[in-house]
C-alpha cells in the first residue's frame, strides 16, 4: 500500500499506520490541502483491516495548527464551510481505531487541537503546547475550549485560552494533558511502542472500547453506563471474547481473529 501526499509522509510498519505532517519550513501548519491529505490517509487506513493503530506525528514540530495566510482571507461564511480544521472535526467521528498523538516541538492552535482528538498523546521533553489564538484576535475552533475543558477542568483551560501562555510537556502531563513525556528523539518509538501493545488485542474489543470511552464524555453517567453494559453484552457473543475467556482457563495466549 504506497500512499504519495505533497504535504504529509505515510508509513506502515506492521499493524500501524502512520501519519507524519510534513511542512517543516511553515512549522507543519495546516492549510486545507495538508488537512485533506490528512483526512484522504485516515480515510484508507480506516478501510484497511490489518491496520490495528493509526499514529499522527509531525516532521520537527506536530503542528501550529492553521495556516493564517490561508485563513486571513477567508470570511467567516467561508470559514464554516472551508476551514480545513472544521473538515477535521467532521470526520472524527468515523475514526474508529485507535489514534496515537506523538509531539515535538510546537503543538499548539490547532496542532493541539488534533492531538486533543486523538486517544492517546506522547510528548518529548522539550514540547511546548497551548492554544495562544487570542493572540491573534480570535480563539479555538476545532475544539480547544470543548475538549481541553473536558480533559484539565474549567480554571485551567480558561487560565490557558485567555493567556494565550504555552506550556511545557512536563506542565502538561501534570495537568493530565497528555499520557507520558520522553526525550524527543523517542517520540515515535514510545508511541509505536504503545501501538503495538494495543494491536495485539482483538479488534472489536478496541473499537467499541474507544466507543465507549467517547461516548462518555457526552451523555449523563447512567445512560453511560447502560450503552457500556450493552457493548459489553455485545462482545461477549463474539468468537474473540470466547477465545479469550478459553485461554485465559487454559493458561495460554489467545489466537484473535477480528470476530
Amino acid at each position: 500500500m504506497e500512499l504519495k501526499y505533497e504535504n504529509i509522509i505515510v508509513e506502515i510498519r506492521e499493524n500501524i499506520g502512520i501519519i507524519k505532517i510534513n511542512r517543516p519550513a511553515k512549522l507543519n501548519a495546516l492549510n486545507r490541502k495538508a488537512v485533506e491529505e490528512i483526512i484522504d490517509a485516515l480515510e484508507k487506513f480506516e478501510r484497511n483491516d490489518e491496520i490495528k493503530v493509526i499514529i499522527i506525528t509531525g516532521e520537527n514540530n506536530f503542528s501550529v495548527g492553521a495556516d493564517i495566510n490561508e485563513l486571513i482571507n477567508l470570511s467567516p461564511l467561508e470559514a464554516m464551510e472551508k476551514s480545513p480544521l472544521a473538515k477535521w472535526e467532521k470526520y472524527l467521528n468515523f475514526i474508529s481505531k485507535p489514534l496515537i498523538a506523538a509531539i515535538k516541538g510546537y503543538a499548539v492552535g490547532g496542532g493541539l487541537e488534533i492531538a486533543l482528538s486523538c486517544d492517546i498523546i506522547i510528548a518529548g521533553e522539550k514540547s511546548m503546547i497551548g492554544q495562544p489564538e487570542i493572540n491573534l484576535g480570535l480563539m479555538p475552533g476545532a475544539g480547544g475550549t470543548q475538549r481541553l475543558a473536558r480533559t484539565i477542568g474549567k480554571y485551567k483551560t480558561m487560565e490557558l485560552v485567555l493567556t494565550g501562555r504555552l506550556i511545557s510537556a512536563k506542565e502538561a502531563l501534570e495537568l493530565g494533558l497528555i499520557n507520558k513525556v520522553v526525550p524527543d528523539e523517542l517520540v515515535l518509538d514510545e508511541a509505536i511502542k504503545i501501538a503495538k501493545e494495543i494491536s495485539k488485542r482483538p479488534s472489536l474489543a478496541i473499537k467499541l472500547i474507544k466507543e465507549s470511552v467517547n461516548t462518555a464524555l457526552e451523555t449523563s453517567l447512567k445512560e453511560g453506563l447502560n450503552f457500556e453494559r450493552k457493548l459489553f453484552y455485545l462482545l461477549l457473543s463474539t468468537e474473540d471474547a470466547k477465545e479469550g475467556m478459553k485461554a485465559f482457563l487454559e493458561k495460554r495466549e489467545p489466537k484473535f481473529i477480528g470476530k
